[in-house]
């Protein structure tokens, strides 16, 4: 029987056209299949806004739940983002454990999952997105939903030994043996899936590489995201003055595009960029780095903490080598449009990318599908981020290291033709192969193939069961 497509993410669009990457990947694929999506209202709530708001439809329809201000500030700042986004990144130095963190975050999953029931019909299949919702497989087997559940991790997965961090360390594992298809970034991150399932007493290795925990199976597969490359390229083939842009065109122009995000490695890029600085001195050929950083989860202390950081070197940096007519670093700490960005990128002689932990990276890919083919600029890119798996001719450095990176600048800005020519038309034929669209089909239609295991809240109880007719 065919059903529809639940799609669940802490994101939902509000908008009548959706805007970005996955979010165009996703209102495509429910375009095509009809369903629903399911997402994090924008606006806190009150506790007695305790049902789904339709806030759109049509070809399908978007329904949000709302959260309180104290579910706001304990399950999405708190839990979420101070304890499992580090913890994914490999910064378990920042995670922030308190007792009521993770209550909320189970506690909001839980409610989400009895709202998300109803809705959950007969042959119908569940795209569950990100670490928000690592538990809400779970909860939807409790409720007896025996349903196809994918669940998508965009960043990366955690280290073993950094698991152990959690207040309930075994419960990652418990968690994600409910969804029936796990999917993940890059094939390094699959293996640290695999590693901690081969680590859990619980878990059995199958022949057909499928995991058994417990009374379910649950298979782990890499599906690296992409970008609607051909829609980006046009954005940024479109002619406008120069002006703009802002940018004066007799510099060498670097630029760099990331939330203001710690694993974004943004200090070490300002430093690299520094001494690339130091190096050119005396020499009259001018370089700037346009570093765009959009602020975000101002309210979490290691975030402010990166933003004084790097105003405080983006402004030394300045005050040593800037000219009345050249200013090196232009940091702009609010969003830009994406058209805009497009040209941007074109425009760019290099782009910077040194994340110190990323589950991809999109924004290699959006540079590289900007420029132009015959005079393209050059991909500097952390062996970190998850792009660095496939885009093996970008110019990959380790971000940690300053005099490495400084270099790399360097021969970005100084390389041949011909060799630009042959890294972009490599790292393009990348970006062609994982275009977003793709990538969501690739996942809906893995998911459909997957063979729904046994009933969750019977196996709870290690009662006798019965699969295709055989004792399970």
């Amino acid at each position: 029987m065919t059903g529809k497509l639940v799609v669940v993410s802490n994101r939902i669009p509000t908008g009548a056209t959706p805007s970005g990457g996955l979010v165009v990947a996703v209102h495509d694929a429910l375009t095509r299949s009809g369903g629903l999506w399911v997402g994090a209202h924008p606006d806190e709530g009150t506790p007695d806004q305790d049902g789904l708001t339709e806030i759109a439809s049509g070809d399908y329809t978007r329904l949000a739940f709302h959260l309180t201000p104290e579910e706001y500030d304990s399950y999405y700042l708190g839990f979420a983002n101070s304890v499992l986004w580090p913890l994914c990144h490999g910064r378990v130095d920042l995670v922030d454990i308190e007792r009521g963190f993770e209550e909320t975050y189970l506690a909001v999953n839980a409610r989400v999952a009895r709202l998300l029931a109803d809705q959950i019909g007969e042959g119908d299949i569940v795209w569950v997105h990100d670490y928000h919702f690592l538990p809400l497989a779970s909860e939807l087997r409790k409720l007896g939903i025996t349903a196809r559940i994918g669940f998508f991790l965009h960043i990366p997965f955690p280290p073993l030994g950094a698991l152990s961090t959690l207040p309930s360390p075994d419960d990652f594992a418990e968690w994600l043996s409910a969804y029936d298809l796990v999917g993940l970034q890059t094939r390094r991150d699959t293996a640290s899936c695999l590693e901690m399932f081969r680590a859990d007493p619980r878990a059995e290795f199958m022949t057909d590489g499928s995991v058994k925990f417990r009374d379910r199976s649950v298979s782990v597969r890499s599906f690296p995201i992409g970008i609607d490359a051909e829609s980006f390229a046009e954005a940024a083939a479109v002619e406008g003055p120069d002006a703009e842009l802002g940018i004066d065109m007799h510099e060498d122009l670097v630029i760099g595009v990331d939330r203001l995000d710690y694993s974004k490695g943004l200090p070490n890029r300002f430093r690299a960029f520094g001494k690339f600085l130091d190096s050119r001195a005396g020499t009259g050929r001018r370089a700037s780095l346009l570093q765009i950083a959009p602020p975000t989860r101002e309210r979490v202390a290691a975030y402010r903490a990166i933003r004084t950081e790097l105003e405080e070197i983006a402004g030394r940096l300045n005050g040593e080598h800037a000219e009345l007519d050249w200013t090196p670093i232009r940091y702009i700490h609010r969003g830009v449009e994406r058209d805009t960005l497009a040209r941007l990128h074109r425009r760019a002689r290099a782009c910077l990318v040194t994340s110190l932990a990323d589950g991809m990276n999109l924004v290699a890919k959006e540079y590289v599908a900007a420029q132009d083919p015959e005079d393209p600029g050059v991909l500097i890119l952390s062996r970190f981020a998850g792009a660095a798996e496939d885009m093996t001719e970008a110019l990959l450095v380790n971000p940690y290291d300053i005099d490495e990176t400084s270099e790399a600048i360097e021969t970005a800005i100084t390389m041949p033709l011909e060799e630009r020519r042959r890294r972009h038309a490599h790292s393009l034929g990348v970006v062609h192969a994982t275009n977003v669209t793709d990538w969501a089909q690739s996942f809906v239609s893995c998911l459909k193939t997957c063979t729904p295991t046994l009933d969750y809240r019977r196996a709870q109880t290690g009662r006798t069961l019965q699969h295709d007719g055989e004792t399970a």
